[in-house]
């Protein structure tokens, strides 16, 4: 009783005798929550926009748009359902490609490697993260496109063209070239988080482990990953919102046909690709209207996106997901 008396007695003395210490943080708080306050009304900003400018699509097309996949800006048909799958399904399958090569890699360089080694990777690796997408799309076009086509499209449409996956002829840009693309480009981010996350994790946890005779693969197992878990959902989360979002480098390389097919051989889509796309071609005002209702439709992806990481975050924080 007595501390917290003398601490509350502390406070207005404080305030008396350092006024200018007084002003200056609710100062800084004022400036802070107005920063964050500005951040929320921008989000709400965007979102009026976007539905605003999409009123002419949403009553002309309905619900419909989404489950249509005529696209034919001539006679003003328009549906989202093929760049609403290309963008799922070149996402999706480049995060499965990537997540473990990148764990495998911050592990590599967080637990295995030696010193000397950890810091020209970690260093190859944050490179790679700052490298412009454009670039990315370039090597896609000029290097990996041909390759693919030469010798790994044509034998996988040569001996499986009768499997649905692999059907069609090998022209290079394709789905397949996205979804790699995409995973190059996720990779470097998704390492380079998990790889602070690990380092994050207190030594007293891992000596505790070998105290106990645990070899390096249990310890990295059930005591590195379980205590880094949460924020490599996060780093992962975080690479799935940059493959969602990313417009340059898949736009050259995915052949930019508004189909829907299993076929990895063949030209897909995206909802970032269309509005780039086509965007300086809308003449009409239900064209704009449309590539704006994609735009929003994305932005809505990538919200529900975020909600479920934050959900998964918190779950996993309250130890009701256990690793």
């Amino acid at each position: 009783m007595g501390k917290a008396a003398d601490a509350s007695a502390d406070v207005p003395l404080r305030r008396r005798g350092g006024g200018a210490t007084f002003w200056s943080d609710r100062l800084f708080r004022t400036v802070v929550v107005t920063c964050a306050s500005l951040l929320g009304l921008l989000l709400l900003f965007f979102a009026y926009e976007l539905w605003q400018s999409s009123t002419l699509s949403i009553r002309t097309f309905g619900w419909q748009f989404w489950v249509s996949r005529e696209w034919d800006p001539v006679r003003e048909r328009f549906g989202a359902l093929p760049f609403i799958w290309g963008t799922l399904v070149t996402s999706i399958v480049a995060l499965i490609i990537a997540v473990p090569l990148s764990l495998g890699t911050a592990i590599f360089i967080a637990e295995v490697a030696p010193r000397w080694l950890r810091q020209p990777i970690s260093f190859v690796v944050e490179l790679l993260a700052a490298i412009p997408s454009v670039v990315y799309g370039l090597w896609g076009v000029f290097v990996m496109v041909p390759w693919l086509r030469e010798h790994v499209q044509k034998p996988l449409a040569e001996r499986y063209g009768h499997i649905p996956l692999f059907e069609g002829p090998p022209v290079g840009v394709s789905m397949m070239a996205a979804i790699l693309v995409l995973a190059v480009m996720i990779i470097p981010y998704i390492t380079a988080v998990s790889r602070e996350v690990i380092l994050a994790v207190p030594q007293a946890q891992r000596e505790a482990s070998y105290g106990l005779g645990a070899t390096q693969w249990e310890t990295i197992r059930r005591v590195v990953l379980r205590h880094a878990r949460v924020g490599i959902l996060g780093a992962i989360i975080l690479g799935y919102g940059r493959a969602v979002g990313e417009t340059m480098a898949v736009t050259m390389v995915i052949g930019n046909r508004p189909d829907i097919t299993l076929s990895l051989l063949q030209p897909g889509y995206t909802m970032a690709s269309v509005i780039a796309n086509e965007f300086t071609e809308a003449t009409s005002p239900l064209y704009l209207s449309v590539l704006t209702e994609i735009g929003l439709l994305l932005f809505v992806i990538t919200l529900f996106i975020n909600a479920l990481a934050r959900f998964l975050v918190w779950r996993v924080s309250r130890g009701e997901v256990h690793g």
